[in-house]
Formats: C-alpha cells, structure tokens, sequence
C-alpha cells in the first residue's frame, strides 16, 4: 500500500474547502445557537441562584417570624397564667374573708346564745330562790327538812 499524494493533497484540500464553506455559511449560525444556548443556561443558573437568595432571606424570615410567634404565645400564656393566679388568690381571699365573717356571726350568736342562757338560768334561780323562800317562811323547818329543800334547789339549778 502506497501513499498517493494526489489523492491526500486532494482530500485535504476537499477537507479544508468544506470547512471554510461551513464557517462561511453555517459557523455564525451554530456559534449564535451555541451562544444563545449558553446565555440561557447562564440566566437559568443566575435565576436559580436568585431564588435560592430568596428562599435563604424567606426561610431566615419565617424563622424570625415563628420565633416571635413562640414568643408571643409564651408571652400570651404567662399573662394568662398571672391572670389565673390573681383570680384563684382572689377566690381565696374572699373565701377567707367569708368564712371569716362565718366565724364572727358564729361568735356572737354563740355569745348571745350564752347570754340568753345565763339570763334564763338566772331567772330560774331567782324563781326557784323565791319559790325556796317562801316556802322556808311557810312552814317551820327543821334542819332535816332544809337540807331537803336545799337538795331540791341544787337538783331543779342542775349544779
């Protein structure tokens, strides 16, 4: 096998002829395809990189937004808490105060009970005390029969 060089000067001179005929004719084209091709893909990237800014600046502020929200809630919870233990201390001091009254009205109806009794006791006393008198001044009594009549006296006072 034998190297023809008309054949390789032919074929390369074919060879180049068809490239400078493409770059003539059709090179602009595809490196304006290629080129739009690769500013699409630019803008696509550089879009992408946009909304990936966005979506860190949107997550960073819906963190923001959800830790004041918590914050709030608790705050929102504490006043409510506080407002709960000033109405269960209230409850309790007016329950205090109440049965407090209770125990005062309890006192002098207590007292005004005992006095009634005592009044009572001493009327019966008195009474019986006349009763005892006068019958001591009826009859003649000897020391047997006042003795008797003191008994009964004791007896009818309960003491």
């Amino acid at each position: 096998m034998e190297i023809q060089l008309p054949i390789v000067f032919w074929s390369m001179f074919n060879f180049f002829l068809i490239v400078l005929i493409g770059k003539y004719f059709f090179f602009d084209k595809v490196k304006k395809i290629i080129d739009e091709r690769e500013n699409d893909i630019k803008d696509n990237i550089d879009k992408a990189e946009e909304d990936a800014e966005k979506a860190r600046i949107l997550l960073v502020e819906n963190q923001k937004l959800l830790k004041s929200a918590k914050a709030e809630g608790k705050q929102i919870i504490e006043k409510r808490k506080q407002k709960a233990d000033k109405i269960y201390d209230e409850i309790i001091e007016d329950a205090n105060k109440e049965a407090k009254a209770i125990r005062e009205r309890a006192a002098v109806e207590i007292k005004l009970e005992k006095q009634k009794a005592e009044s009572e006791i001493k009327s019966q006393v008195v009474d019986l005390a006349v009763l005892l008198s006068a019958k001591a001044l009826e009859e003649s009594i000897d020391e047997e029969k006042h003795r008797k009549l003191i008994n009964e006296f004791i007896d009818k006072v309960g003491i």
